[in-house]
C-alpha cells in the first residue's frame, strides 16, 4: 500500500512513500537518453528523454516504482489489488506491459497532456517481467510542472483516465470513489469551528486544531487519501526549495507507515514506509528518505552525463545519519 502526492509552490513536487512488507533492494536509477529501451510487443526504443527514479535492484532493466522525465514529467505506480485487469494483445495498439509502462510515458511524453494523447493508443497487455516476478496490479498517477494530475487505472471496462484536482493517489477503492468519499469530511477546516451544537449549550473550545476533528488517522487507503488530501490542501511553507522540499515529506510524513503496525499474513512481516520520494521536478533533483535514514539524500539528473547509453544507479543509504555537534 502507498500514498502519492504532488504539491505546488514555486516549482512543482511528486513523491510518494512507498509502503511495504519486503524491499527489492530498491536503487536511485538513471536512465540517460540513449539508454536502448527492449521492449515485449513494441520495437525498442533508442533515443528518448532522460529519466530519474527509483526502481528494484534489477540489473540491465529499470523497473520504476516512481520517477521524473527530464522535461518535469512525473509519475508513479500504486497497488491496486483486486482492481486492475491487464489485458491479451490487441492488433492496432500500442501493447506495452505494465512493467514498461512508466519508462514508455515518460521517455516519450514532456507533459500530462501529451502524455493523455498516449494513452488512448496504449492497451496494457498481461506479460510477466520473469516467472519469479509477476506483475503488479497497479494504477498511476501523473502530474507535471504546470501542477495538472491525472490517474491512469487498467480497469474491466478498459484504461480509465481521472483528473486528479485534490493531487493525490492512494490504492484501492478505483479513484472516483476515493474522491467521492471527501464528501464525508467536508466540514473540517483547520479553523476552530463555531459552536452549532445546540442553543444554550456552551462548549468549550479546549484546544487549537478542533476543525480537523474526524479526520482519520488509521492507515487504511481511504483514509490516508482523505488525511493527505486534507493536509497538502491546507500546507504552508515558504516558496523556495528547501522549505518546500521539507514541506512536501511533511505531508507525506502525515501518513508514514510504522513498521508493527500494519500485520501481514506472517508473524515477522509488517507493511511499512520502506522510503519517501520527493520529485523536485522542474529541477530534476530526486530528493528521499528511508526508513532507517530519517535524513534527506538527494541525487541531480542533471549532473550525469544524459547522452549515455549506460544505466546509472545510486545505492540507498539506509544507514541512519546522525548529526553529532559537539
Amino acid at each position: 500500500m502507498c500514498t502519492a502526492s504532488n504539491y505546488i509552490t514555486e516549482n512543482h513536487y511528486f513523491g510518494r512513500n512507498f509502503d511495504y512488507e519486503i524491499s527489492y533492494h530498491e536503487r536511485v536509477t538513471i536512465t540517460p537518453r540513449n539508454y536502448e529501451f527492449k521492449y515485449r510487443k513494441i520495437d525498442d526504443i533508442k533515443t528518448h528523454y532522460a529519466i530519474i527514479g527509483i526502481a528494484a535492484g534489477i540489473d540491465g532493466y529499470p523497473l520504476y516504482y516512481d520517477a521524473c522525465n527530464e522535461k518535469g514529467l512525473a509519475m508513479a505506480g500504486l497497488n491496486f489489488q483486486g482492481n486492475a485487469v491487464y489485458r491479451e494483445y490487441e492488433e492496432g495498439m500500442i501493447n506495452i506491459t505494465p512493467f514498461e509502462f512508466i519508462p514508455y510515458i515518460l521517455g516519450s511524453a514532456s507533459s500530462v497532456s501529451e502524455a493523455r494523447k498516449l494513452l488512448g493508443e496504449i492497451n496494457l497487455v498481461n506479460i510477466n517481467f520473469a516467472d519469479e516476478l509477476p506483475l503488479s496490479p497497479l494504477h498511476w498517477m501523473l502530474s507535471d510542472n504546470s501542477g495538472e494530475a491525472i490517474v491512469v487505472e487498467p480497469l474491466e471496462d478498459g484504461l480509465r483516465i481521472y483528473d486528479n484536482p485534490v493531487g493525490v493517489l492512494t490504492n484501492n477503492p478505483p479513484f472516483d470513489k476515493q474522491l467521492f468519499t471527501l464528501n464525508n469530511y467536508r466540514n473540517l477546516s483547520n479553523k476552530n469551528p463555531e459552536n452549532t451544537f445546540a442553543n444554550g449549550i456552551d462548549l468549550d473550545e479546549y484546544s487549537r486544531g478542533m476543525g480537523g476533528i474526524g479526520l482519520p488517522g488509521d492507515l487504511s487507503s481511504s483514509s490516508r487519501f482523505a488525511k493527505v488530501a486534507f493536509t497538502r490542501a491546507n500546507s504552508y511553507s515558504g516558496s523556495d526549495e528547501a522549505s518546500s522540499v521539507s514541506q512536501f515529506f511533511h505531508i507525506l510524513g502525515s501518513v508514514e507507515q510504522q513498521n508493527g503496525c500494519t500485520f501481514i499474513d506472517d508473524p515477522n512481516l509488517f507493511e511499512y514506509t520502506i522510503y519517501t520520494s520527493c520529485y523536485s521536478t522542474e529541477k530534476g533533483i530526486l530528493y528521499y528518505r528511508t526508513y532507517n535514514n530519517s535524513q534527506i539524500t538527494a541525487v541531480n539528473l542533471n549532473g550525469e552525463d544524459l547522452d549515455s547509453e549506460i544505466l546509472i544507479n545510486y545505492d540507498l543509504i539506509n544507514e541512519e545519519q546522525v548529526n553529532f555537534i559537539n
